[in-house]
């Protein structure tokens, strides 16, 4: 099951956290994988990593708002590999701010990562998805990271919400447009609850702020407790989700969204 054997994946933040779990478990249900991130040092350990454990990986520095970046990662793929049949939508950003808190340049940083690179990566790396959907039975897949925030509307977060949400629509509105085109590109998005990755702990200090303390520990507390799980996720509950969703497994999958919030949004 969600077995990637003879598929190849460009995973963008891929160094740690989601991404780093997601590129670690692709290559050992089979994958080879491009791990593409802008921290340089951490990426390559997770290349490292991927190859100590028997896998196949190579490094490609990715600043996702940048065309020259995203060509040369696909180029990799392609070089190293000789197809692509998976991206990975994964780097984001999180600016703990209000809307009149906000500045304009902190507004252009959040837009540019969480959704102009969204957009970018999905048009550089079309033309090799659908070339290496032309020998697979079920296509090719795009994942695209997006949020229980963009699915729900936020008191303390509107604008990573609406980032999010633009992440959210832009899927399906992708997936009906490869449909249409018959490229075969599968477009599916993930929509994770807080994590406990480097970003969920920025939402925890940005919350504690607003309420005028520097008690991060309660707001973790707190944010739990309206977990109907019982706990926060972790790094491979969202991997083992965007596996499923790159695997033949989803194979029927396409403009949907699988939301791994351990409950959150059921409420």
């Amino acid at each position: 099951m969600n077995r990637l054997d003879g598929k190849v994946a460009l995973i963008s933040g891929a160094a740690r956290g989601i991404g780093g779990e997601t590129a670690e478990l692709m290559a050992k249900a089979g994958a080879k994988v491009v791990v593409a991130d802008v921290l340089d040092d951490r990426g390559r350990q997770t290349v490292a990593a991927i190859g100590a454990a028997g896998g196949q990986a190579a490094y490609a520095h990715l600043d996702v708002t940048s065309e020259a970046d995203w060509t040369e990662a696909v180029a990799l793929a392609i070089g190293k590999f000789g197809r692509l049949d998976i991206l990975v939508n994964n780097a984001g950003v999180f600016i703990g701010k209000g809307i009149e808190e906000i500045t304009l340049d902190e507004w252009n940083r959040l837009v540019g990562v969480n959704m102009t690179g969204v957009f970018l990566g999905t048009r550089l790396a079309a033309p090799a998805l659908r070339e290496a959907a032309k020998t697979s039975e079920h296509g090719s897949a795009i994942v695209n990271l997006a949020s229980i925030a963009g699915i729900v509307g936020s008191q303390l977060d509107p604008l990573y919400s609406m980032t999010k949400g633009g992440v959210t629509l832009f899927t399906k509105s992708a997936a009906l447009e490869f449909a249409r085109k018959g490229y075969r590109i599968r477009v599916n998005s993930i929509h994770p609850g807080v994590i406990q990755t480097d970003m969920g702990e920025q939402t925890f200090v940005a919350r504690a702020q607003r309420s005028g303390s520097n008690d991060t520990m309660r707001v973790r507390q707190n944010v739990t407790d309206t977990v109907p799980w019982g706990r926060l996720g972790v790094p491979m509950d969202i991997a083992k989700g965007i596996v499923f969703l790159a695997s033949d497994d989803a194979g029927y999958m396409n403009g949907a969204g699988l939301v791994v919030d351990g409950g959150v949004t059921a409420a």
